[in-house]
C-alpha cells in the first residue's frame, strides 16, 4: 500500500513538473513550487511601496488590494489609484469610514479596510469594466462627475507605479 502512494505521488509530480518547468524554466519560483512555498509577489511589494512613500494607511493592505484585483480580474493599480485621487491614499477620509474612494461622495461607510477593497473592485469590475468602461477615461464621467481631471489623475498614479515598476527592473 505504501510503494503504491509512493507511485501515485510520484506520477503526480512527474506529470506536473514538465508544466511548471516550462513555465519557471529551472527557475527560484519552479523550486519554491515543488517545495510549496509561495513566492512574493513583485506587484505586492512594489505597491506597498508605493504606498508608504505617500506614508498612507493604507501601505498593509497592499496585499488586499492585489488579490481583489486578481479574483475580479481588474488592473491591480486602478482602486489604489482612485484612492490617491479621491484621498490622498486614505489619508484624507470621514473618521472611521474607511471609504479612501469618494464612494457616494465620502458619505459610504465600510466596516473595514480589506471590506472596502473588496466591495470596491467588485463593483468596479462589475459595473464598469464589465460594461466597457476599462480605462480612467472611460470610467471617470461615470464614477467621477462632473471632473474633467479625475481620470488624468488616476492615470498619473497608474503611471507613477509603472515607473516605480521601471526603476526596480534598472537597479
Amino acid at each position: 500500500m505504501t510503494k503504491f502512494l509512493v507511485m501515485i505521488i510520484s506520477l503526480m509530480l512527474l506529470t506536473a513538473a514538465p508544466a511548471q518547468a516550462k513555465e519557471a524554466a529551472g527557475s527560484a519560483a519552479f523550486k519554491n513550487a515543488v517545495l510549496g512555498f509561495a513566492e512574493p509577489d513583485a506587484r505586492v511589494e512594489r505597491l506597498a511601496k508605493f504606498l508608504a512613500s505617500y506614508d498612507s494607511p493604507l501601505t498593509p493592505y497592499a496585499p488586499d488590494f492585489v488579490a481583489a484585483a486578481d479574483q475580479y480580474g481588474l488592473d491591480w493599480q486602478l482602486v489604489p489609484a482612485i484612492t490617491g485621487v479621491e484621498s490622498t491614499f486614505g489619508k484624507h477620509i470621514p473618521g472611521n469610514s474607511y471609504n479612501a474612494y469618494g464612494w457616494a461622495n465620502g458619505a459610504y461607510r465600510f466596516t473595514s479596510w480589506p471590506q472596502s477593497i473588496d466591495h470596491v473592485t467588485r463593483v468596479l469590475a462589475e459595473k464598469y469594466v464589465g460594461r466597457g468602461l476599462d480605462t480612467p477615461g472611460k470610467i471617470g464621467p461615470v464614477y467621477a462627475p462632473p471632473s474633467s481631471t479625475w481620470a488624468v489623475k488616476v492615470a498619473f498614479f497608474i503611471n507613477q507605479l509603472d515607473n516605480l515598476k521601471a526603476l526596480e527592473l534598472t537597479l
